[in-house]
């Protein structure tokens, strides 16, 4: 392949971001000190099982407890339950756990500990709807937000009061027992309310809020669901709320720390790294203009960074689906930067979800260099028809450039690396 070195060293960027958050690192250091009382683990996300595991290896006393991941994101456990359940739309084993949660934590004493296990994907999997609503409703609400370019705080603020469990709930369930939570963000700003729709922390949000995402995206919601946000029904609690005063929030990894990883390896490979941002949203192809923009100007007028470069950046594009085929936001980022950069020659990328799972698909990203149109065109393939099919999955199955990289057990957002040569 021709560009076998260049990609070879982008995934070995992408290894070095994911291995500095994985749970066995990030989690033992942020441990409660005193470790001798009874705990009670709890927590959902994509790299929950992995958490709950390093808990039990570093932590002495008495443990019980259930968390809830994702399939295929399971390790074995002994003392703390593992259930996987449905990501990104809700099922029933999702809401079972959620439920199974909320009892385990209900009629605690002030001299409980619960430890709350939190990462991205939490927000699917804790589907425990609020009373009168339906797991089926939840799921349509799910399906409608993920197409609709809705950002990721958007569909938070949504999710979150229609849920018995997230912005808040789950802490105010469990007092008077403390609650510790320990974070692994995947979103941009690593806003504590924001990572798995905040089931811990106050939520500054309201049901107004929430109205006004459901008419900005124009979303259908059922009347009834629509009159109890009306009314404020559905209130999460909010920050200063006394069933919080008794819960501490610790964030354990972030998207920057990724990127500081990737940046190192970088250098110690000779290339120098530039970390762009660590919160980059927006509509995936309006991201891959800008990122294939930053890279022709160090080619041009080495500004901002002067080749040999890698530009390292994070966050979460959105992709409105209006297309039938299939792919996730950064391998669609990827095919829209290939054709931006239209062959540019000395630019390769790669855009991956550090979960290694890009939307629904079983592919991490993908990887472009200036021989990705060439090999497609060789083919048959019509890389902007593809785009314009959101078919990004297959236009790089096709030419063997997907980026399968299997669960990597952590979660701090997606990646992206662009190499400037």
């Amino acid at each position: 392949m021709r560009d076998l070195a260049e990609f070879r060293f982008l995934h070995g960027l992408f290894a070095a971001a994911t291995a500095a958050a994985r749970p066995e690192r990030c989690v033992p250091p942020q441990l409660p000190a005193e470790r001798s009382g009874r705990l009670l683990v709890v927590g959902a996300g994509k790299a929950s099982a992995a958490m709950a595991r390093a808990v039990e290896e570093h932590w002495p006393g008495p443990l019980s407890g259930l968390v809830v991941t994702r399939y295929g994101f399971g390790v074995p456990c002994q003392r703390i339950a593992i259930v996987e359940a449905a990501h990104p739309l809700p099922d029933a084993a999702g809401q079972a756990a959620a439920i199974a949660i909320l009892q385990r934590v209900s009629n605690l004493t002030p001299h409980d500990c619960v430890l709350a296990l939190i990462s991205g994907g939490g927000s699917a999997l804790l589907a425990a709807p609020a009373a009168g609503i339906s797991l089926a409703d939840k799921q349509a609400i799910t399906a409608t937000l993920l197409k609709s370019g809705a950002t990721i705080h958007e569909m938070n603020c949504v999710r979150k009061h229609l849920s018995a469990i997230k912005g808040g709930r789950l802490a105010a369930a469990a007092w008077p027992a403390s609650v510790l939570t320990l974070a692994i963000s995947d979103v941009a700003g690593d806003d504590p309310e924001v990572i798995a729709s905040g089931p811990t922390v106050g939520d500054p949000g309201t049901c107004a809020d929430a109205l006004a995402v459901v008419d900005r995206h124009a979303l259908h919601l059922p009347e009834q669901l629509r009159r109890r946000l009306q009314t404020g029904e559905l209130e999460t609690p909010k920050p200063g709320d006394p069933r919080l005063a008794k819960s501490e929030f610790r964030l354990v990894a972030s998207p920057l720390m990724a990127l500081a990883a990737a940046a190192e390896a970088a250098r110690v490979a000779g290339v120098t790294p530039l970390i762009l941002a660590d919160g980059i949203e927006g509509e995936a192809r309006e991201v891959a203009r800008a990122l294939a923009g930053i890279a022709r100007s160090c080619i041009r007028h080495r500004t901002p960074a002067r080749p040999p470069c890698v530009l390292l950046s994070a966050g979460e594009a959105t992709v409105t689906i209006r297309g039938k085929g299939r792919g996730g936001r950064n391998s669609e980022l990827m095919l829209a930067m290939a054709l931006a950069l239209q062959g540019q020659p000395g630019v390769h990328a790669l855009a991956a979800d550090t979960d290694g799972i890009d939307g629904s698909e079983d592919n991490a990203g993908a990887l472009i260099g200036p021989h990705t149109l060439e090999q497609a065109c060789a083919l048959g393939l019509d890389a902007r028809a593809a785009l314009d099919d959101n078919d990004a999955y297959a236009f790089f199955s096709a030419i063997g450039d997907l980026l399968v990289s299997g669960p990597t057990l952590t979660n701090v957002n997606d990646f992206h690396a662009i190499l400037v040569s």
